[in-house]
């Protein structure tokens, strides 16, 4: 897969890896349909920093989440 394109096949790809990665609870609040190619390159760099961690503290899922929820449509 080819995550440079700014696809919509690589935005749902990334939103559903970022929720597995964090292990989300309530899944259907970042549904990968929410999701566009105009904030690509935000959540682009927000999937590789997700991808490089092992675990994050409380405060960081939060972050993320949070992130996650600003780049919705």
């Amino acid at each position: 897969m080819d995550l440079t394109l700014p696809t919509q096949e690589n935005v749902i790809y990334m939103v559903e890896q970022i929720k597995e990665k964090l292990r989300m609870v309530n899944v259907d609040a970042m549904k990968s349909e929410h999701f566009d190619e105009k904030h690509y390159e935000d959540l682009c760099y927000l999937y590789e920093m997700v991808m490089k961690r092992d675990s994050f503290s409380p405060s960081e899922m939060n972050a993320i989440v949070a992130e996650l929820g600003s780049l919705r449509k």
